[in-house]
C-alpha cells in the first residue's frame, strides 16, 4: 500500500483505478483490517492502495467529505467511482464486496 506524502500525489495517484484507505493512527478500527490488507490487495490486481492518514490530510477528508474511519473510496480518471464509508467496523468479506462490485 502506498502511503500518501503530499496533495500532489494524491492527484497524480488518483488518475488511474485507485482504491485509498483514510485511516489515522489512534484509530483501533483501522488496526483491526491492517492484517487483510495485503490479502485485499492481492485479491484486486487491477487497483492500487493508497494510505491517506486523515488527520495529516484533513483537506483531502474534508473534499470528499470522509469523516468516519476507515473508510474506502475509489477513484478513476481524477474521479470518484464508488465510496465504502461508514462509522463501522468493517470487515475483510464487505471490502472486497465494495471493490468487486466497483
Amino acid at each position: 500500500m502506498i502511503q500518501l506524502t503530499n496533495q500532489e500525489q494524491f492527484q497524480e495517484l488518483i488518475q488511474s483505478p485507485t482504491i485509498v484507505m483514510f485511516t489515522a493512527g489512534w484509530c483501533p478500527d483501522c488496526h483491526f483490517i491492517q492484517p487483510a490488507l495485503p490479502e485485499i490487495e492481492a485479491a484486486h490486481p487491477d487497483y492500487q492502495f493508497v494510505s491517506v492518514d486523515r488527520d495529516e490530510f484533513m483537506d483531502i477528508a474534508v473534499q470528499y467529505d470522509v469523516m468516519g474511519i476507515p473508510s474506502f473510496v475509489a477513484f478513476d480518471g481524477g474521479s470518484e467511482t464508488g465510496r465504502f464509508v461508514s462509522r463501522d467496523r468493517k470487515t475483510q468479506e464487505e471490502i472486497n464486496k465494495f471493490i468487486d462490485a466497483l
